[in-house]
């Protein structure tokens, strides 16, 4: 069995990971977002077809992955998002994990329905500074219902330290 390179992450994942070039943002309008799954929503965001949120360009995010009941979000904190005590904003990481965990449970929804945060919980367990390079927020489904909908969420670094948690509760509706 050969060593992993001395630059390879454990977990895989790079702290250079820059946002897709020439990405567009928007909102999309929800005649379009009744006639989508919300799997087939985030599929479609991803391979440029439909526009990423406003907010992900705001916060330098990015929809990395997504399956049924997951969502990886990568972002790239900067200067712009630090508070005035010298780093990232902890609403950098609330975002990023609002958007990871209720995008995972948008990602088990059918066709024609939709959802809203309710509430959620963050937990901010290291600093994150424009040197942490690239983050990752995973978002997790706990339980989807009918009406309600749960996830949990966690960004780590490139090497796979945590550095913040979340839950969430979102309302499920019809659009």
């Amino acid at each position: 069995m050969s060593a992993a390179p001395k630059d390879a992450s454990p977990t895989g994942r790079s702290a250079d990971l820059m946002p897709p070039t020439g990405g567009r943002y928007a909102s999309i309008p929800v005649e379009t977002l009744r006639e989508l799954s919300g799997i087939d929503l985030f599929r479609k965001i991803m391979s440029g077809e439909l526009p990423g949120a406003p907010i992900a360009e705001l916060m330098n995010m990015w929809v990395l992955e997504a399956e049924p009941g997951r969502v990886v979000f990568a972002g790239r904190p900067e200067l712009k998002h630090y508070n005035p005590i010298g780093s990232v904003h902890g609403g950098y990481a609330g975002t990023m994990l609002d958007s990871c965990m209720s995008c995972a449970v948008q990602s088990m929804l059918p066709k024609g329905s939709g959802y809203t945060t309710l509430e959620y919980k963050v937990s901010l367990v290291r600093a994150i500074t424009h040197k942490t390079g690239t983050v990752y927020a995973e978002g997790t489904v706990i339980q989807v219902g009918n009406r309600v909908g749960t996830a949990e969420g966690r960004i780590v670094d490139a090497s796979g330290k945590i550095l913040a948690t979340g839950t969430t509760t979102c309302l499920i509706f019809p659009i």
